[in-house]
């Protein structure tokens, strides 16, 4: 009584309780000894014999932001947030230490309007507990206030001594913006890491967080990223280049065959450059053909654009420096499209010769006074020269079905007087083993005889000639006529 009758502002704020309605309790050496009715009330959850300050802390530290983490050691007056008539009295004595809360009586209006937000706060609790996301509650030091049901039991799983520690190592915002980061947390039974999004928001002086589970996502984030590795890997010895646009039309994955075919520049292509950027740099370096206007080339790359989206797209382009170029646009999942380029000059360049050298054989050919027909070693007639077809009245070209052996000599039996030799050819032309030169004479039924040499050359192939004899015509045998003087 002396030292509080020499203090008088302690007098000023303690006060002795008069009725169960002040909120007022004592606690000596960790454990709360005596309480009034409305306090007990307050303290719900926390047991009396187990009252640490760290406990009243966690209660009272979201109306009375400055309520100190450590147990007090002086006297301390300290005012609600946004209510200020409203005053929480710490005042410490030789035995223990006093807490009590007072202020005005609330009105019938506050009474209702605190009823209903029970009704709400009661709803919501409800609501967390059953939510299977962790959602925790904590100052901007980032200690623990509050937790809800599933933050606790994955306390438990993780194997954490304190219920209520902070499980996740992240960085409390420097600004009242919300943040979402991501963070990994060491799951002993599992034994391996678990993958939540944390989700910070301000509210009301201290931080909400909500986590979640996101370890498909970041398997299959894992799994795509080690599938575009191997594919990185397989086309970085494709000799076909390959440049893949995603959605938005910007380069998403190339390989090395396009810095060689498109002189393109590494720098270039690794700061993922627009389609039209993109092929507007190959036409600068003359490594597609020169359009005849800008604007006419515009709307060719929006028409290349939608081909390549419906897989329609194919083009052969032949440059000025002498290279050919087929162009494949192929569309890939999410509106990405994938254009392959690959070099074909070696490929064209056989061809044209290949060509010329076919259109070389059949002038040699119709260069020929006799007959000549080259049929493969399937039996199919591959090459006839203009005498040929004179002769035997028939262009083999000009119908689309192959002619065979077979059907040639039909054709050919049907203008000649009979002759064994048809079944001989065409299982000489067929057999491919221990032929020889052979000839024989045929008598068309014009009368004009022919004669027909069959030779094999290389590749199992036939070649037939007929030449004319020179005995051209079978001579007629002489006619009698009978007159009325014989």
């Amino acid at each position: 009584m002396i030292l509080f009758s020499r203090n008088p502002k302690v007098r000023t704020v303690v006060k002795p309780t008069k009725s169960d309605d002040d909120i007022v309790f004592l606690m000596r050496s960790g454990r709360i000894y005596s309480a009034s009715d409305s306090a007990r009330q307050l303290l719900t959850g926390i047991p009396f014999d187990d009252a640490e300050w760290q406990q009243i802390h966690k209660l009272l530290v979201a109306v009375f932001p400055d309520l100190p983490a450590e147990e007090p050691k002086k006297s301390l007056v300290l005012h609600a947030k946004n209510q200020p008539e409203c005053r929480l009295a710490v005042q410490p004595d030789i035995d223990g230490l006093r807490v009590e809360l007072f202020g005005p009586a609330p009105s019938p209006a506050e009474m209702t309007l605190c009823i209903l937000q029970s009704a709400e706060l009661d709803m919501l609790r409800v609501a967390m507990a059953s939510i299977a996301s962790p959602f925790w509650e904590s100052d901007a030091q980032g200690r623990v206030i509050w937790a809800n049901a599933a933050y606790r039991d994955l306390c438990d799983k993780i194997g954490t001594e304190q219920p209520d520690a902070a499980l996740f190592d992240i960085a409390m915002p420097k600004t009242p913006e919300p943040t979402r980061c991501r963070t990994s947390i060491s799951d002993t039974a599992r034994e391996n890491h678990r993958w939540f999004e944390i989700t910070s928001r301000q509210s009301n002086g201290t931080w909400l967080h909500h986590g979640i589970d996101i370890d498909a996502v970041v398997r299959a984030e894992t799994a795509q990223r080690n599938f575009l590795q191997t594919l990185t890997k397989t086309f970085a010895y494709l000799p076909i280049g390959l440049a893949v646009f995603d959605r938005n039309r910007q380069l998403a994955l190339f390989n090395p065959a396009l810095i060689d075919l498109t002189s393109l520049s590494a720098d270039f292509l690794t700061g993922r450059p627009n389609l039209l950027s993109f092929f507007d740099h190959m036409r600068e370096n003359r490594m597609m053909p020169e359009p005849k206007s800008y604007s006419g080339w515009r709307e060719q790359m929006a028409e290349l654009v939608a081909a390549a989206s419906d897989d329609r797209y194919s083009e052969v382009w032949s440059l000025p420096s002498g290279l050919t170029y087929k162009i494949t646009g192929r569309p890939h999942p999410d509106g990405a499209i994938a254009f392959l380029i690959e070099d074909i000059s070696a490929e064209i360049s056989l061809t044209r010769r290949f060509r010329a050298e076919m259109e070389l054989n059949q002038s040699v050919l119709d260069a020929f006074d006799h007959a000549v027909a080259v049929f493969s070693h399937l039996g199919v007639l591959t090459f006839c020269n203009t005498a040929y077809r004179e002769l035997w009245n028939t262009d083999p070209d000009s119908t689309l079905a192959e002619m065979t052996v077979l059907d040639a000599t039909l054709h050919w039996q049907s203008s000649c007087e009979a002759s064994p030799i048809w079944p001989e050819l065409r299982d000489f032309v067929l057999d491919g083993q221990d032929r020889a030169t052979w000839d024989a004479e045929l008598t068309l039924r014009n009368g004009m005889i022919v004669d027909c040499t069959v030779e094999p050359v290389s590749g199992g192939a036939t070649v037939v000639c007929f030449k004319q004899s020179e005995q051209r015509m079978v001579s007629a045998p002489p006619r009698l006529r009978l007159t009325s003087e014989g």
